[in-house]
Order: C-alpha cells, then sequence, then structure tokens
C-alpha cells in the first residue's frame, strides 16, 4: 500500500455554490515532502496538508476533516462508469492511494504513512454542490451516493511530513467493522444501518449526533 500523490488545491472561483465563492477542490500532485499536522477546530478553512486550505469553512476543514483520501481503485470504478480518464487529485482527495479501497476503510482505522505521519479515519466524504459543478456529470450526486464509493477523510494522530511513493501502513483496525462506506449509507440511503454505525466508538461526536436525530424522526 502506498501514496500515488500527494494533492493540495490550486484556488478557483467557485460558480457552483452561494456563500463560498472561491474554492480549493481542484487538487495538484506537489513534490517534494509536504508538513502534515492537525489544524485545530472547523470554520478557519485550516486542513491537515501545508500550503492547502478549504473555503467552504461551514462545512469543511478542521480535525475531523484534516486530511481526505481517495484510492485508484475506486478511481478504476468511476473512470469504467464515466468512460473518462480521472487524475490523481481530481476528486479533491489530498492523498491518492494505491493498495487499499479508501470507501472500505473502517471508522478509528489508524494508516502509518512513511515514517512519521500517522492519521485515523473519521468520517466518509459527502457531496456537494461544488463537486456536482466541478465534475460537471449530469445527475453526479445522485450517482456517487448510489455507488457509496466515497473515499475518507483522516483526522491527525501523529505529525510529520510525507511525499508520493510512501509506503502505507494499517497499523490498528477496529473489531466494530464499521466502514465509511456504512456511515455514508446509513446517513444518506440506507436508515437501518444507523443503529450499526452508533456502535462504533471512534464515530466523532457530530456524526453520532447526526445519526442520532436521524433515528428519532
Amino acid at each position: 500500500m502506498r501514496l500515488i500523490s500527494v494533492n493540495v488545491g490550486k484556488v478557483r472561483d467557485n460558480p457552483w455554490k452561494s456563500g463560498a465563492d472561491r474554492t480549493g477542490i481542484d487538487k495538484r500532485p506537489v513534490e517534494g515532502p509536504v508538513a502534515v499536522a492537525a489544524p485545530g477546530p472547523k470554520g478557519t478553512g485550516a486542513v491537515g496538508l501545508a500550503g492547502d486550505r478549504v473555503y467552504d469553512v461551514k462545512h469543511h476543514g478542521g480535525d475531523i476533516q484534516a486530511v481526505y483520501a481517495y484510492s485508484q481503485e475506486d478511481y478504476g470504478y468511476w473512470e469504467t462508469e464515466l468512460g473518462r480518464t480521472l487524475r490523481p487529485g481530481m476528486f479533491g482527495e489530498n492523498l491518492t492511494t494505491e493498495g487499499l479501497v479508501v470507501s472500505d476503510a473502517v471508522v478509528g482505522e489508524r494508516w502509518r504513512i512513511g515514517a512519521d505521519v500517522v492519521l485515523q479515519v473519521t468520517v466518509p466524504r459527502v457531496p456537494c454542490g461544488t463537486f456536482r459543478g466541478w465534475m460537471d456529470e449530469k445527475g453526479w450526486l445522485k450517482t456517487f451516493t448510489a455507488a457509496a464509493r466515497t473515499g475518507a477523510y483522516l483526522s491527525v494522530v501523529e505529525p510529520g511530513e510525507i511525499r508520493a511513493g510512501d509506503d502505507i501502513t494499517v497499523e490498528s483496525r477496529p473489531e466494530h467493522g464499521v466502514t465509511v462506506s456504512t456511515v455514508f449509507r446509513a446517513l444518506m440511503t440506507d436508515r437501518s444501518l444507523l443503529p450499526e454505525i452508533l456502535t462504533a466508538p471512534e464515530l466523532p461526536d457530530e456524526t453520532r449526533r447526526q445519526a442520532n436525530r436521524r433515528l428519532s424522526q
């Protein structure tokens, strides 16, 4: 398992979402080592990778969404479905991986990347209007949601530096087996999965509250 690329956002105008006139969804691979550190609470635009940030600060960034990873294995699925080539960073991910299907990562799973950095899987990516406009695919939000190939957000447990080509090692994996894809489906398409995701002790508080609200409706 390894990093194909480390991707940092190129700032662009955002015509697709009101209240966020710029976006960093256009991630591009960068050369050399990139510093990774916990960014602090959501609301400032800060993320885990040096040189990157988000502009929709209400919904993105902060410690729980410090780093976003997507796998080449999931990209292969989408290239077949969409009939187009998808470059690393196209989905706005910071880390493009090879050798593990990120959407099947277990909530609370910890990855060591390179010598220093340890990240912990937190929540799935939820598609937004910016992602829809950026992809320019008819019905993209519905299509992406149905597939539940979400990739994963990660928090920073141990800071350090990473670079393309670094090995990725799964250092620990909780026994509850709740994946980010399961969390996504529970919140978006299949309410019957809500009790299952609540069994994961590592489920972030914000996501736990959201699941409990949906159960009570």
